[in-house]
């Protein structure tokens, strides 16, 4: 930590940001906003009311001339600093806005400062302690050793249910628990905040790689080659496969259910509910699939945007190669009249094969059918079986959006595969691909696992006929 190290760091955007004049109105509006709620994105209708309420509430506070400009110079502002990130959704029209990894760095450190009712040590001595064990047994490559220390956790497990069956029950006392508590509780919090760090490590990735491809002359094919490898490189990089782990590990239902069950029982000890100020471990499994869901989306965007590059370099080449062809044809209408006096015009090793497209005929005319040697007859009406127009099935969106609300009112999280198990299919495809609208519009909390399969019982009444298909899972969540 040298002076000029330091000196670059105080150019740091999370530096700056707590360096600023008015850094008290940035720090406190975007950390009620963005913090309290846990929310990752803002629109920027909901952004601008709240800050000009705000400021109105500080104006009458410390009078008109503290903070005089408007809420949306204010946030173009920090947007242009690098406080914000402001961008447009693909499927909408409003700008929304939400925090950058150095203004989630410098709140949380300010939201450090803040005295603690104690600072735990055991807890973390003995998170050192197990981390410090499985890094030295699990990756020894010794296996004595590492059947010697699974016999020492095979004794201490035999000796825990000894006593737990002789009625001996060792429990954590209230300071134990307030202590992993507050461990959980700021180990969710910056979890949480990662996120934001993990989504703009990718962004930079696929930025660099993109002004390469700008700056470089290669060609379709190679270019084509290095976007599939920037997309296993994004993959394949450290931050990569730990997320990838994270997200298999949040996408198993088994263990999703085990969470939710620890962090239950969590939130009903007494010793809690005394010192729990909000809901974050509350919405914790919730949050994470958000913030997890928002990393994937952002990753196919990324790939997606590589791939409309490529398509504007082809739409470049082909307008080139019809440029080209224009100079050509007015090279030849310019010469039309100072013909080559030579024979031989443009000589070739070998005379080609040339098929002019004028030659090829382009269709047959068909012989009109002749009728006259047709009797017609007239149709019966009454043997027209008109029942079919009333049979026609319909699916009444409301009544699966009240099934899936009324699942949810015991569950943070629920499967379709779960919703179809409470109520079975009984009109068809039509009732699973209602539910797939309604989990795909933007007024439902829902997630598309397309890397986990279930397989959903089907059956249609009317017909008689009973199926299966297989569908990526799909997990509605409280909004």
């Amino acid at each position: 930590m040298d002076h000029d190290y330091l000196k670059f760091l105080l150019k740091n955007p999370a530096v700056r940001l707590l360096r600023l004049e008015n850094a008290p109105l940035i720090i406190s509006f975007l950390f009620h906003q963005f913090k309290i709620s846990n929310r990752i994105t803002i629109t920027s209708n909901e952004l601008i009311t709240n800050l000009s309420d705000y400021l109105y509430h500080l104006r009458e506070q410390y009078g008109e001339d503290s903070y005089p400009g408007t809420a949306e110079d204010y946030l173009e502002k920090w947007s242009n600093e690098g406080y914000l990130r402001k961008y447009y959704l693909p499927e909408g029209d409003l700008p929304v806005f939400e925090l950058t990894p150095a203004t989630e760095k410098a709140l949380n450190w300010i939201n450090d400062l803040d005295k603690k009712e104690f600072v735990g040590t055991e807890s973390r001595l003995l998170k050192i302690f197990e981390i410090l064990k499985e890094l030295a047994y699990k990756n020894s490559d010794d296996p004595e050793k590492r059947v010697k220390e699974l016999e020492k956790q095979k004794l201490l497990i035999e000796q825990e249910i000894e006593k737990t069956q002789a009625g001996i029950l060792d429990k954590l006392n209230e300071t134990q628990i307030k202590e992993r508590f507050y461990e959980v509780y700021d180990t969710a919090l910056k979890l949480l905040s990662d996120f934001r760090e993990i989504e703009y490590n990718f962004r930079e990735l696929d930025n660099d790689v993109r002004q390469k491809q700008l700056n470089s002359q290669m060609k379709k094919g190679r270019l084509l080659d290095d976007i599939f490898k920037v997309q296993d490189l994004i993959w394949d990089s450290d931050q990569g496969r730990s997320f990838k782990a994270f997200w298999e590990f949040l996408m198993s239902q088994s263990k999703k259910d085990e969470l939710n069950d620890l962090l239950e029982y969590l939130n009903n000890l007494h010793e809690i509910k005394e010192i729990k100020k909000d809901d974050v471990l509350n919405r914790f499994v919730v949050n994470l699939i958000e913030a997890g869901d928002k990393v994937n989306k952002t990753n196919h965007r990324l790939v997606e945007q590589l791939r409309r590059f490529l398509d504007d370099k082809s739409r470049l080449e082909n307008k080139r190669i019809i440029e080209l062809i224009l100079e050509i044809k007015t090279l030849a209408l310019q010469s039309k009249d100072r013909q080559p006096q030579n024979r031989e015009f443009l000589p070739l090793d070998d005379k080609p094969l040339i098929r002019l497209i004028m030659e090829r005929s382009l269709w047959h005319a068909l012989k009109a059918p002749d009728l006259s040697a047709i009797d017609l007859v007239e149709g019966d009406a009454e043997f027209v079986d008109t029942e079919a127009l009333y049979r026609q099935l319909f699916i009444d969106p409301e009544e699966l959006k009240k099934r899936i609300r009324v699942l949810l009112k015991t569950e943070n999280q629920v499967t379709l595969k779960q919703i179809t198990a409470a109520y079975p299919v009984q009109k068809g495809l039509l009732e699973i691909i209602t539910y797939l609208m309604i989990a795909s519009s933007r007024e439902n909390n829902a997630v598309f696992a397309d890397d986990r399969l279930e397989v959903i019982a089907v059956a249609n009444l009317e017909s008689g006929n009973r199926f299966e298909i297989k569908l990526p899972q799909v997990i509605f969540s409280k909004s």
